[in-house]
């Protein structure tokens, strides 16, 4: 099973492909992805057994291509996804939010 990249077509093993995963923005549902060959940066949702990606607009997140990933399983939590194939599990952690004039 391999996973691409839409920009530059490489194509990924899920180890590699889930470890390029940051920023997981719980409430769009959303995993941010940096491609490690040509640094593509995407946001995709993870849902059971596929890989959705598209964009976000109005506040939705609108999904255009899919890639079925069989196994594929997902865990949300508070602070963090977690990803999991098999037995293998990836934690995408959320990026703290900062408060308008915190210093």
């Amino acid at each position: 099973m391999l996973i691409p990249c839409f920009a530059c077509e490489s194509r990924f093993r899920p180890d590699e492909y889930f470890r390029a995963c940051h920023d997981y923005r719980r409430g769009m549902d959303l995993v941010a992805w940096t491609c490690p060959r040509c640094g593509n940066q995407d946001e995709l949702r993870v849902l059971p057994g596929e890989l959705g990606f598209g964009y976000s607009q109005r506040g939705r997140f609108a999904i255009c291509d899919r890639v079925r990933v069989p196994g594929l399983r997902r865990r949300r939590q508070d602070l963090w996804l977690d990803i999991s194939l098999d037995s293998e599990v990836w934690r995408v952690s959320s990026r703290p939010r900062q408060l308008v004039g915190a210093h």
